[in-house]
């Protein structure tokens, strides 16, 4: 069996520095759309190094990306087909405002192996701090066709009941015919993304676009319409990944704000954004489902 769950689950867990400065910051923000228009003063924040904020969904590629998705196939124990895998979903828990120049220590492990039938999933825990103590958690998780069926533990059920009522707030952001070919250069080299043969092999009609990508510009979306675009308020942010997008299309963001009744709920946060996002060519195909953002 290419996955050996008791393996994977055994391993030491993995331990890097990384690093990263405002130019990488600035180079993520601009592959999730960040900077249209140009010199809109909302935009500027994520643009120009004077005034830098980082949106917290930046954490999936500090250092380059890794560890991520493509490194934890690498883990002992896992011995997959690269045009097998997709990203299942993925959470990040904030533990305080990321800097925009750092280096810091990132620990990553298979905190999971789920048995699905027909198909695998691993959940891939990377927890990072520095001097000062832990900055974020990253969880992915890893959904490998064809890899299930041992009889292994099912895990829990990712889905979450539909938001119910007229969405508050709903906006729509297009994906540039190019977004996925500048996005990869923060660090997810998966050839499905650029490479038209692969995307073939791997089963879709052409290269698809990043889901982490996808996941940074819904955050940004419900920052700047919900937040004030205060980057700062994130405490945390989940979703799972319920269907792919194809560069050039537009995606639909629907937002429904829930308070907590003044009390302090889970991650320190005072307040839930639920969030589903479809693309719209595709008559509101689904996209990003399952999707929490908390907030001060």
């Amino acid at each position: 069996m290419p996955i050996d769950e008791a393996s994977a689950l055994a391993a030491e867990p993995r331990t890097g520095e990384i690093t990263w400065t405002s130019k990488d910051v600035q180079l993520y923000h601009l592959g999730i759309g960040a900077g249209i228009p140009a010199t809109d003063p909302d935009e500027l924040r994520y643009t120009l190094e004077s005034r830098l904020h980082v949106l917290p969904s930046f954490a999936t590629v500090a250092g380059a990306g890794s560890p991520g998705v493509i490194s934890g196939l690498s883990m002992p124990g896992v011995d997959v087909d690269l045009a097998r895998v997709l990203h299942g979903g993925q959470s990040l828990t904030v533990h305080r405002p990321i800097p925009a120049e750092g280096s810091a220590t990132a620990t990553s492990r298979i905190a999971a192996v789920y048995d699905k039938g027909k198909a695998a999933v691993l959940v891939m825990r990377t927890e990072v701090a520095d001097a000062d103590g832990p900055l974020w958690t990253n969880e992915a998780q890893i959904f490998v066709r064809g890899e299930g069926g041992w009889g292994g533990d099912r895990g829990p059920s990712a889905r979450l009941d539909a938001p119910t009522g007229e969405p508050d707030k709903v906006v729509e952001r297009t994906v540039r015919e190019d977004q996925a070919l500048l996005y990869r250069l923060s660090g997810d080299w998966n050839p499905l993304h650029a490479d038209p043969e692969f995307a073939r092999l791997a089963g879709f009609e052409r290269p698809i676009l990043h889901g982490l990508c996808t996941y940074g510009m819904t955050l940004k979306a419900v920052v700047d319409t919900l937040l004030g675009g205060d980057v700062t308020r994130v405490r945390a942010y989940a979703t799972r990944f319920a269907g792919v997008v194809y560069p050039g299309e537009t995606l639909r963001i629907r937002m429904w704000p829930q308070g907590t009744e003044g009390t302090e709920g889970a991650h320190g946060a005072k307040g839930v954004v639920r969030v589903t996002v479809t693309a719209v060519e595709r008559g509101d195909a689904p996209v990003l489902a399952d999707t929490v953002v908390e907030h001060s």
